[in-house]
């Protein structure tokens, strides 16, 4: 075993004393030239260096997508790695968005990259895509649990082809996004405070009192900021579950950068607001 609590547990605390806020680390080549950064090697460290300075001793959960990092081959893998580790060191968690999803020892060979305790990029969370069929996960979901890691399958993304895979009905009559949720919230069965296996579920979706989103584990929800959404929009689409959202934003955080000053006081905004919109008053 890592010696790691479980991830529900640690993301319910943190989330708790911090706020549930995650923000995104996304640096693309429209956002480096906005900064007045170069797309290259160098740049991608200023920029990840920058965000993770400003939030990481103040926000729950930076969410690297991998992507960004990857496309400068192993130069990029090395400022992802460091940014990681100094996230971790800086008390946030790190859910990792790579969006892995594969069969047999090829899915094992993923999870070991990002949710063994011994990896470079050891990660709190792994974003995942069932679409193989949900078991085909399963290497993942054992080796988080031994390393005390999380999982965030997407389950109801809100991307608008997202719908012709997770709205199609299935045979029992419920759909594949419902489905996925039903086997999410058996994974977290009789976990306290929260369960580590959790679901991709769009902050722009709009009402979704028609699914159980009680699945007993958290609830990455992107969309606030600039896909359209806003904090005081999460009860509306999340319901009862909304205390175990965390609102994933991106561009709304890091558009105020290079300046740290400007990005801390921007994710501290939204974590008030998210933390007033989720509260029971």
């Amino acid at each position: 075993m890592s010696g790691l609590e479980p991830f529900g547990a640690r993301l319910r605390r943190v989330m708790d004393e911090r706020g549930p806020l995650c923000v995104g680390i996304d640096p693309h080549a429209s956002l480096l030239a906005e900064w007045g950064l170069n797309d290259d090697v160098a740049g991608l460290e200023r920029f990840s260096r920058t965000v993770v300075e400003a939030v990481a001793d103040r926000v729950a959960v930076l969410k690297p997508q991998s992507a960004f990092f990857e496309r400068f081959g192993s130069r990029g893998v090395a400022v992802l790695e460091k940014s990681v580790a100094e996230a971790r060191a800086a008390g946030a968690l790190v859910v990792m968005d790579a969006k892995r999803g594969d069969i047999g020892s090829t899915m094992a060979a993923y999870a070991e990259s990002f949710l063994h305790k011994d990896a470079p990029l050891f990660s709190d969370a792994l974003t995942v895509s069932p679409y193989l069929g949900y078991g085909s996960l399963s290497p993942a979901v054992a080796l988080a649990r031994e390393n005390g890691a999380g999982l965030f399958v997407l389950a109801l993304t809100s991307n608008p082809e997202g719908g012709e895979v997770q709205h199609a009905v299935r045979s029992d009559g419920r759909n594949v996004g419902a489905t996925m949720l039903a086997h999410l919230a058996a994974e977290n069965t009789g976990e306290e405070p929260l369960g580590s296996f959790g679901a991709v579920v769009g902050a722009t979706l709009g009402d979704l009192s028609t699914y159980d989103l009680d699945i007993n584990g958290p609830l990455l929800a992107p969309g606030i900021g600039a896909q359209g959404a806003t904090p005081a929009d999460l009860p509306g689409v999340f319901g009862a579950a909304v205390r175990n959202v965390v609102p994933n934003v991106s561009r709304g955080v890091l558009r105020h950068g290079p300046d740290t000053v400007a990005l801390r006081d921007a994710a501290e905004r939204f974590a008030e607001e998210i933390r007033h919109a989720v509260t029971p008053s």
